[in-house]
């Protein structure tokens, strides 16, 4: 059978329904609880505390999570997670209709929901491979349909419904995201079962964290994987920081042209993700990430460089589309080469890293944008997002995720411990059992 007639099997399509409703209740709170916050205060460092609330979970139990998912059965880790985030937004709605709304209880809900999503998120990146069994194809397609859908409710779809929805009362944009919660539970609980990975109950939590990230950090290929997030954070959320004053201020356009301009991003990230099993298969999955990393600097620099907001959209949507194309080859080449019984702590472990990345690209991008010009952090992120494309190309090289891929197909067991693993315990060893140099 070819690799193009293989189909998704059936729990697929659930689990793409959950993540889609969970996305679009995502994106109403993304517009929605700013604009809640407003209502209560207009201190801007209250407002920030809100919205860095959602983040601390990430940077205080990212690896932690990722270990207890990992001891956890992860279908009902995701249906437990998203049934918690339901009844949670109940506190909110009901202050809301009451009207005691406060920015203490705000930012609490904030860090809560955030604690829920650490615990959905890495528990799917980790159910993922086991309900595809860890076929490289299937995996790039399941990902380019999440990542597909999730840009088109969050992006699309659920900013503009929150903010009509909070015009017809506070507490209404929090039911409503806290049905997308209860309506991705069902669908979570309806999913097959998956083995549960080989327990490793002797080890402390802490130590199984460590061995956790002690695998990604040992591993070039899964390094490099890390890596490329985590650096374009730091760009990304530079060039973020500005981006609102580098329309206004040099092209010229108002909040209309703004809002434009970010959906020709979030549309060259449909694209991106549309194409991503194509580049895959044209040009191998290392190769394929090197020219989407590369296209994504070269696109910031040719936005720092635009000359009219035309210019501008068009290197924003070749931005976007070089991210979701990255974000569909990269998760999936680490969902197939991962075993099973790491999967959390590997998939947590990337993303408290890009999680930790971030503000310092925004402080980099204020401070740029202070000290020397409007445009600086434009091209300090480009500069740094090429830099970071030559920095790991041998790391994430064609052979070597040939190599990757091999090892994974013929490792022992398919993911279960074998003795002498870190997760163990033991003495570490290299997570890949041999390795052809790169090109």
């Amino acid at each position: 059978m070819t690799s193009d007639a293989r189909q998704l099997p059936t729990g697929f399509g659930r689990l793409w329904g959950a993540q889609t409703v969970s996305s679009l209740g995502d994106g109403v709170m993304h517009a929605a609880l700013p604009l809640l916050a407003l209502t209560v205060t207009r201190d801007p460092m209250a407002l920030a505390i809100v919205t860095a609330a959602g983040t601390l979970p990430w940077l205080l139990f990212g690896i932690l999570g990722g270990a207890l998912v990992d001891r956890w059965d992860r279908r009902r880790t995701m249906w437990v997670a998203d049934t918690a985030r339901a009844m949670l937004l109940a506190i909110p709605a009901a202050a809301a209709a009451l009207d005691v709304l406060s920015v203490p209880l705000l930012a609490a809900v904030a860090f809560l929901l955030g604690l829920g999503g650490l615990f959905f998120d890495t528990a799917a990146t980790a159910y993922l491979p086991d309900l595809l069994r860890r076929d490289p194809v299937l995996l790039e397609r399941a990902n380019a349909r999440l990542r597909g859908a999730q840009t088109a409710a969050s992006g699309f779809a659920g900013p503009p419904a929150g903010s009509v929805l909070l015009v017809l009362g506070r507490a209404v944009p929090l039911l409503a995201d806290a049905v997308s919660f209860a309506l991705s539970a069902l669908l979570v609980r309806s999913l097959p079962a998956m083995p549960r990975p080989v327990p490793v109950m002797r080890e402390s939590l802490t130590r199984q964290a460590r061995a956790g990230a002690s695998y990604v950090f040992r591993d070039r290929l899964l390094l490099g994987l890390a890596l490329r997030p985590a650096v374009g954070n730091v760009a990304f959320l530079a060039v973020e920081t500005v981006l609102a004053l580098f329309a206004h201020d040099r092209l010229g356009i108002g909040v209309v042209g703004f809002g434009l301009l970010l959906t020709a991003e979030a549309s060259g990230g449909l694209l991106g993700a549309g194409i991503a099993s194509l580049l895959g298969r044209r040009l191998g999955t290392g190769t394929a990430l090197i020219c989407t990393a590369a296209v994504e600097g070269l696109a910031i620099l040719g936005l720092a460089a635009a000359p009219d907001p035309y210019v501008a959209g068009l290197a924003l949507a070749v931005c976007g589309a070089g991210m979701g194309a990255t974000m569909v080859l990269g998760p999936s080449l680490r969902q197939a080469i991962v075993p099973a019984h790491l999967m959390g702590r590997v998939a947590a472990t990337s993303r408290m890293l890009a999680m930790c990345a971030a503000p310092f690209g925004a402080f980099l991008g204020g401070w740029l944008a202070t000290a020397y010009d409007i445009r600086t952090p434009l091209y300090a992120a480009a500069g740094l997002l090429l830099a970071m494309t030559a920095v790991t190309a041998s790391m994430t090289s064609n052979r070597r995720v040939e190599t990757a891929l091999l090892n994974a197909a013929t490792a022992p067991g398919r993911g279960r411990p074998e003795p002498g693993d870190p997760a163990l315990g033991s003495a570490p060893v290299s997570p890949q059992p041999a390795e052809v140099p790169a090109r």
